[in-house]
């Protein structure tokens, strides 16, 4: 039966396929050999794609993506207190304005994490506030 292994503390346990025990060592060497040049391949392509769309990652952009997702979950929070203030049922149009703002907010968080992943797995390369003040 195949298991799963985390290769490093970032990646999940489903993240990369390693074969039993029970195989064959040159079989497994062959394999894990195959399976670094794909991921290389893969590396590769987005280290291209996104560094040419995105270029490098500056500190700058993570600080306006940080207060637009803190300024995003504001909105939300306090629409659904001043929502929920005379404790009557929710309307619909309230609760579809709650989910909009909801969707900003998780949307937001969702690119903050993808973007500083780009950066771990070196598709981007980081400009920090030192290097954009040289």
């Amino acid at each position: 039966m195949p298991i799963s292994r985390a290769t490093s503390l970032w990646r999940s346990a489903a993240d990369h396929f390693e074969p039993d025990d029970d195989v064959d060592p040159k079989a497994q060497r062959q394999l894990r050999g195959q399976l670094e040049q794909i991921d290389y391949a893969a590396y590769a392509a987005n280290k291209k794609v996104l560094g040419g769309a995105i270029g490098k990652a500056e500190a700058q952009q993570f600080e306006r993506l940080a207060l637009a997702t803190a300024v995003a979950r504001t909105q939300w929070v306090a629409a659904s207190l001043a929502a929920t203030e005379r404790g009557h049922a929710l309307t619909r149009d309230q609760v579809e304005h709650l989910a909009h703002l909801r969707t900003a907010y998780e949307e937001l968080t969702e690119v903050y994490d993808a973007m500083r992943r780009m950066v771990e797995r070196g598709y981007l390369t980081y400009a920090g506030p030192q290097a954009a003040e040289d």
